[in-house]
This record gives structure tokens, C-alpha cells and sequence, in this order.
């Protein structure tokens, strides 16, 4: 929308915009504040537009999170070539093939039809994939992931042998959705377990990430050892949800 007055016109699309950037700016500001060394933020700009990802990438971030395959290869290419897109939802099996020439780490491997088809895209472009294993914790059917037992199997036998072409960087968790911080922090802290229970038997340096910890409840996850915090709409604000999706 355009407004004249005397011989000044300006687009209130630019005045909202720098009102937008400003936001952002504060925002990350404030939660890299938060943040101790070795905590690395992912901003997680699913449903945002790329002109807010650009301002997060003017202020220095470059680990972004993408939750649909079709909206991250939609932005993907309209933006810098040094941004770590990180993929963060669920992932369908036939569309694995779209991201695995770029990724820089798949979080939410649930099983293993997936790892499955990531060495085979990931072999068939001679790429080494970095993934992280999402375990099951919440106290909600709706979650997915693998067990706890589930993952000690995979590694005790040395499962992972057959997919050479996947680096497992790690453990990536969902806490229940619920107001009880004693709750969230005690599924934070399995998490933990968890992930230190891997270690003691896969000792590959590779395997050092825990990725837990929203915009609700990453000081929780921080207190109970979380590496990689998943941030959006403390960030951004509250998503546009965009009907058109097919995903």
C-alpha cells in the first residue's frame, strides 16, 4: 500500500519490513544471550519468508531449520550458498532423494526405511550424509522416534556399518507438549541419558550432538546438556501457515 503526503510517498510494505528486521535483530540478540558456548541455535524459519531468513543471515546466523521438504527446496536455492539447512520434520521416504544433495544434517531420522534411502541417494551422488537419530520420549503417540533399546541394538551390533554413506552426528528429541517444566525436564534429561549410553559404546567423534530444546523450553535443555537448541518463533514470531502447501 502506497500513501502521499505533500511530496513525500513511501510504501508502508518497507516501514512494516524494517519494523520485521528489528524484531528479529532484538529477538536473536536476546537468545544468543541465553546461550552458553558449545550450544549452537538452528533457526527454524519453516513457513517464514526469505526475507526473514535474510535478515537472520545478516546478523550472522547460518544454521536454519526446515520442517517440508517442498518449502525447503522452494527457498534453498533463492539464498546464500553458506547457510546449513537443517531438515527438522517428519520426512517421507520419497522425498529424500530432493534434499540429500544439500543438507547439512537431517535431525529427524525415525527409522530405518529412511536411513535406507539416505545411503541410497547419498551413494548414488558419492555424498556423505551427517543425520541425527530422533528418539521417542514424549509421552504422545503422535511423536515418533526410536526407542531406547531399539537405538543400543543398532549400535551394539554395529548396524551402522551398512550405511557408509550416513555420518551419525548425534540424538534429536521432542518433549512432551505440556506446561509441567518437571516433566519436560525430566524427558530432557532420558534424552541425555540416552545419548550418553550411545557413547559408551559407539566412541566415534562424530557422534557429539543432542539436539533438544524449542522456543518454550530450550533453557531446560540447556540445563540438561542440549548442544543444538531448535528456535522459530521466538525468533521470527508466530508463523503464516500457508494453505497451498501439498506436504
Amino acid at each position: 500500500m502506497r500513501y502521499v503526503l505533500g511530496n513525500i510517498t513511501f510504501e508502508v510494505k518497507v516501514i512494516y519490513k524494517s519494523k520485521i528486521d528489528s524484531m528479529i535483530k532484538e529477538n536473536l540478540n536476546n537468545i544468543l544471550g541465553d546461550l552458553p558456548e558449545g550450544v549452537r541455535l538452528v533457526c527454524v524459519s519453516k513457513f517464514h519468508p526469505v526475507e526473514a531468513i535474510c535478515e537472520a543471515y545478516e546478523q550472522g546466523q547460518r544454521d536454519f531449520g526446515e520442517s517440508r521438504v517442498q518449502e525447503l527446496v522452494q527457498k534453498q536455492p533463492n539464498l546464500p550458498k553458506d547457510i546449513r539447512w537443517h531438515f527438522i520434520g517428519p520426512l517421507q521416504t520419497n522425498k529424500i532423494k530432493y534434499i540429500v544433495p544439500f543438507v547439512h544434517l537431517i535431525q529427524s531420522v525415525e527409522n530405518m526405511r529412511q536411513m535406507a534411502e539416505i545411503q541410497k541417494c547419498a551413494a548414488r551422488i558419492e555424498r556423505r550424509v551427517s543425520i541425527l537419530l530422533e528418539v521417542h520420549i514424549a509421552q504422545e503417540e503422535q511423536k515418533h522416534g526410536f526407542s531406547q533399546s531399539e537405538l543400543l541394538e543398532f549400535f551394539g551390533k554395529k548396524t551402522y556399518l551398512q550405511y557408509p554413506n550416513i555420518k551419525i552426528c548425534g540424538i534429536m528429541t521432542i518433549a512432551t507438549l505440556t506446561d509441567d517444566q518437571k516433566q519436560i525436564s525430566e524427558e530432557f534429561a532420558r534424552a541425555k541419558g540416552i545419548f550418553e549410553s550411545v557413547k559408551a559404546i559407539y566412541s566415534d567423534s562424530d557422534f557429539c550432538e543432542l539436539s533438544i530444546g524449542m522456543s518454550d523450553d530450550y533453557r531446560l535443555a540447556i540445563e540438561q546438556g542440549s548442544t543444538m537448541v531448535r528456535i522459530g518463533s521466538k525468533i521470527f514470531g508466530q508463523r503464516i501457515y500457508s494453505s497451498a502447501s501439498t506436504e
